[in-house]
Order: C-alpha cells, then structure tokens, then sequence
C-alpha cells in the first residue's frame, strides 16, 4: 500500500513536470503566435502561462502538506490559487474575444506555424495523460485543487485540439477567418474553466 507521504512526492513530481512543459509550451507557442500572428496561438501560450501559475502554486501546497501544515494553511492556499487563475483566465476571455473580433472586422490572416502545430499535438498526445495521474492521485490525497488542475490539463488538450483544426482550415483551405472563429471557439474554454477557478476561490460550489 503506497502511504500518504509517497502520494505527495508522487503528486509533486508530476506537478513539477507538468509545469516544465507548460513553460515549455507558453514560451513555443507565443512565439509561434507572434510569428505567424495567430490570436489562437497566443491565447493557447498565454493559457499555459497561467498553468504555470496554477502549478507552481499546487507545488508550494503540496509541499506544505509535506512538511506538516495544518489542513486552514493548506486551504487558504488552494482558494488564493483558484482566485487568481480563475481571474486571470476571465481577463484573458476577454481578451481573445476582442481580438479575434478586431481580426474579423479587419480582415487579419495568420501565417501558416509549423511550431505552433508540432506543439499542438504534443499536447494532444500529453495532456490527458497528465489528467489521468493528477486525478488519480487528487482522489487518493483527498485534494480538489489537484483534480481541478488535472481538468485545466484535458482543457490545455480541447484548446490545443482547436489550434490544430483553426490551423489545417487556414492552411487547407485558405479561410482567412478560420483563426479568429477557432480563436472564439477557445473562448468557451477559458471562461468556463476560469469562471470555476473563481467560484472555487471565493469558497462557492454549485
């Protein structure tokens, strides 16, 4: 039977790796964004760099776990955490809906990214890996904040998915639109999970 103690290094291990590459991937994909002028692949390296912030807060948690805080410290942590990412994530919502609408109405067109797309299935491939071990031992550590970041990875996948369908519509078949609607599409994404990042800090559950 694996103890408590093994769960946490466990736990922040994989949330060491996991926030190795989302900065990885904040740092490919914006660059790939600015290059090709991409609002899709720049609300995908900025969505990462929030993970990032989410991570590095799980990891400072766990390790206060680790090192006997109390379960108020612990707590207070996790909700600061949601309240900050799910702010962010809301700003960042309407960021990408303003931009996108802009490139509509003026007609933008991205460039064609092979280093957006490689980073793109990546993450396809990588992500729900990620959800699964972070659920999994979530439940095992009785953790909320642990799962709901394993959820924000399955969300990195859905918006990583949506950057390799807006990308193969640009390129295919020549839509100028296509990133900007993809770009819309992501909205839904980031607004739903930053709304219950939000929730979860302000201590409300449905």
């Amino acid at each position: 039977m694996v103890t408590k103690t093994k769960l946490v290094q466990q736990s922040i291990r994989t949330e060491i790796f996991s926030t190795a590459w989302m900065a990885f991937e904040f740092i490919v994909g914006l660059t790939a964004g600015l290059q090709a002028g991409s609002i899709l692949l720049i609300a995908f390296g900025l969505d990462s760099f929030l993970e990032i912030i989410a991570g590095s807060t799980l990891i400072w948690r766990l390790r206060k776990e680790a090192n006997g805080a109390s379960e108020t410290v612990i707590e207070q942590a996790e909700r600061r955490s949601s309240l900050v990412v799910g702010t962010v994530l809301l700003a960042l919502a309407i960021y990408v809906t303003a931009v996108s609408s802009y490139n509509l109405i003026t007609r933008q067109v991205a460039s064609e990214s092979p280093m957006g797309m490689a980073i793109a299935i990546a993450s396809v491939i990588l992500m729900p890996v990620l959800t699964w071990r972070k659920r999994k031992l979530g439940h095992a550590l009785a953790s909320p904040a642990l799962v709901e970041d394993g959820m924000c990875n399955i969300t990195c996948a859905y918006m990583a998915g949506t950057v390799l369908i807006g990308a193969i519509v640009t390129a295919w078949l020549n839509w100028w639109w296509a990133d900007s609607v993809a770009a819309l599409i992501l909205v839904y994404f980031i607004a739903s999970e930053g709304w219950e990042s939000f929730q979860a800090g302000r201590g409300k559950t449905d």
